[in-house]
């Protein structure tokens, strides 16, 4: 699928958090052009604005995984969470594409000062949620911090179908997650990719047949779609499964290992495909409630940019392989 010319201008007119993928998936520039977009990250836009929110001890709105005093505020009775401490704002800074240096000593700060809301834990030892694990894992990779026991609980805690479930740990379910298992591969496939470690491989490909024997989509006991989430699109989707957040990490990995996609993602694609608009574009879905720093996309019912340009790159690479 080529990405019409309107489109492509329209998607480039961005953030460099946004324009540098663009540059680099769509629009086909060389290496020197979009890795200095993806420079600008650290000096413009949302990851600017971003670094400047960050408080002196290394964190974010001064918790871990909650903003400090969240539980004692009028906020916790709200829908939804706050998307604004350290372990969201780093998963946004690090897959925004930010160099780590630009947080040079962020590592060493919280080890020294953040600890988990659940249990006062050391915050790169992670603590019992498989989706706070994984995106702590890929954090800690990328800043440098040594999360090596961390690494060692992915295996250890896989359920028997071969996923992952953030229920699990309060023994509320013996059954896989495709939310938990999908952040699961996706961290473990960051942390891969990042420190050049294959020793967590088998069981990043555990989860993931778990998805695709399921083709991203189906129950395995009655063959229904799981839950109207996998065709919904919202971007920034947090902690949200959806197809089309799916067969994006289904394309990193083919893009790691010099694979081709698997046959049993064809269903998601279609409903990828299905989802795009007369015009190119795909529309934003009912963004995830709780408050933000900012706001990096539309407003429901909009053409997002962001959910465009993966939808678009997630359609182009099955296309040309198959």
């Amino acid at each position: 699928m080529t990405t019409d010319a309107r489109v492509l201008d329209w998607l480039l007119d961005s953030d460099p958090a946004l324009r540098w993928q663009v540059e680099r998936d769509l629009a086909g520039e060389p290496p020197e052009v979009w890795q200095a977009t993806r420079r600008r990250v650290a000096s413009e836009g949302f990851g600017a604005r971003l670094r400047q929110l960050q408080d002196d001890d290394g964190q974010w709105a001064g918790g871990a995984f909650f903003p400090a005093g969240f539980f004692e505020s009028e906020e916790a009775k709200a829908p939804g969470q706050p998307w604004t401490a350290t372990t969201w704002v780093l998963k946004d800074l690090r897959e925004w594409g930010l160099d780590a240096a630009a947080l040079e000593g962020t590592a060493e700060k919280l080890a020294a000062n953040s600890r988990w809301e659940y249990d006062d834990l050391p915050y790169w030892g992670g603590e019992v949620d498989v989706c706070i694990n994984s995106y702590t894992l890929a954090s800690g990779a990328w800043l440098g911090a040594d999360v090596s026991a961390l690494a060692a609980w992915f295996p250890a805690h896989r359920l028997a179908d071969g996923g992952w479930n953030c229920e699990a740990e309060e023994g509320d379910s013996v059954r896989s997650s495709f939310h938990s298992t999908l952040n699961a591969v996706r961290g473990i496939l960051a942390y891969e990719r990042i420190t050049g470690d294959d020793g967590l491989r088998d069981a990043r490909r555990g989860g993931e047949e778990y998805l695709l024997s399921r083709q991203l989509m189906f129950r395995a006991s009655t063959g229904e779609v799981v839950g109207d989430f996998v065709t919904r699109f919202v971007f920034p989707n947090r902690h949200r499964y959806s197809a089309l957040a799916a067969l994006d990490h289904f394309r990193d990995v083919a893009l790691l290992e010099g694979s081709l996609p698997d046959p049993r993602l064809a269903a998601a694609i279609e409903v990828v495909r299905e989802a795009r608009q007369p015009d190119g574009t795909w529309l934003q879905t009912t963004p995830l409630a709780g408050r933000t720093w900012f706001d990096v996309d539309v407003p429901e019912g909009q053409p997002s940019r962001w959910l465009t340009l993966i939808g678009t790159r997630v359609l182009d690479w099955w296309d040309a392989a198959t």
